[in-house]
């Protein structure tokens, strides 16, 4: 029950960013803050995802 619960929290934020923030927005905002804090952030954000995907879909070896 409470990876299910855990799977609906992330799920939740996860529509939340989507609906939140739209790729127009983003790209612009990227481009204000100029072409190494946007790397670096998109980079950010991929690490984050994989690692999101690796805890929820991962599972934990004992």
């Amino acid at each position: 029950m409470r990876n299910f619960t855990h799977f609906l929290y992330t799920l939740a934020i996860s529509l939340f960013l989507l609906v939140g923030m739209t790729s127009c927005e983003l790209v612009g905002g990227i481009f204000k803050a100029g072409a190494w804090t946007g790397a670096l952030l998109v980079i950010g954000v991929i690490v984050l995802v994989i690692w999101g995907f690796a805890r929820l879909f991962g599972g934990r070896r004992s």
